[in-house]
């Protein structure tokens, strides 16, 4: 089974399952969004949208109606295609621990999703997702998914490696292979045995070559559609792996097994 780890809602949704057709993808875990940059037909419309992704990422959280939308948007998905998409959850993290650990019960773990994420905590300080772990551990061990290009900063990546090591049962997926920090990234995860790297966005093909080789068994294939290409991002990886055991579980193998497929 090939599997992208990494998605985003598009509208219509109808176009993602059309390229994931394109790409020969069974199927994708899907994220909750508010930026939708496939809607812009200009660059004043796309501006607009990308300025609600540095809110996004910058760790700014949106009103509360605008995650319900998002959320909305992710349930339509999900209940239109459930055999394409793999639904994950992002949480909220401006709120007190014990509102997001009733979110994680209630609307991850009540709703059948099958992880959390992509979180965005403010860059310098990813220590504010320990409540969502401590959630995910108290759970059985959700993956998480943390937005891993920036502005997520060195040390943030060096905060999320000691955290990982408090909630060992949480498989804690560090997303676009650590950005601009991708060696820092693959040193980290290759210590830390429940971390695991995500490789999308990434454009230098000797990064996702070492990547794969440093750690086989903790890659992830993964496209961040609509920002990258199913397409393009199997085909990075196919370029860099030979058929066998090792490229089979970067596209599909390791991921399956982290939200219960396999």
């Amino acid at each position: 089974m090939i599997i992208d780890a990494h998605s985003h809602v598009h509208d219509p949704v109808e176009a993602h399952v059309g390229v994931l057709d394109e790409a020969g993808v069974d199927c994708a875990v899907l994220f909750a969004t508010r930026p939708h940059p496939e809607r812009a037909g200009d660059l004043a419309s796309l501006r607009r949208e990308m300025a609600i992704l540095d809110e996004a990422i910058g760790g700014r959280a949106g009103t509360a109606e605008g995650y319900r939308d998002a959320w909305r948007e992710l349930d339509a998905a999900l209940a239109a295609w459930p055999e394409r998409f793999i639904g994950f959850l992002s949480v909220p993290l401006d709120l007190e621990p014990e509102q997001i650990a009733a979110i994680v019960e209630r609307e991850v773990v009540g709703r059948g999703l099958h992880g959390i994420g992509e979180l965005t905590p403010p860059p310098g300080r990813a220590g504010v997702i320990e409540p969502v772990l401590r959630a995910a551990s108290d759970h059985g061990g959700l993956p998480v998914v943390v937005h891993g290009s920036a502005p997520t900063t060195a040390d943030d990546l060096v905060t999320l490696s000691a955290l990982a090591g408090r909630y060992p049962k949480v498989p804690l997926v560090v997303s676009q292979l650590g950005g601009l920090n991708w060696m820092q990234a693959v040193e980290l995860v290759r210590g830390t045995p429940n971390m695991y790297l995500e490789l999308s966005t990434a454009n230098i093909v000797f990064a996702v070559r070492l990547a794969i080789n440093e750690i086989p068994d903790r890659i992830l294939f993964g496209s961040d559609a609509p920002y990258g290409d199913p397409v393009l991002a199997r085909a990075m990886v196919e370029r860099v792996t030979s058929p066998g055991e090792i490229r089979d579980r970067v596209l599909g193998g390791t991921i399956a097994e982290l939200v219960g497929l396999a």
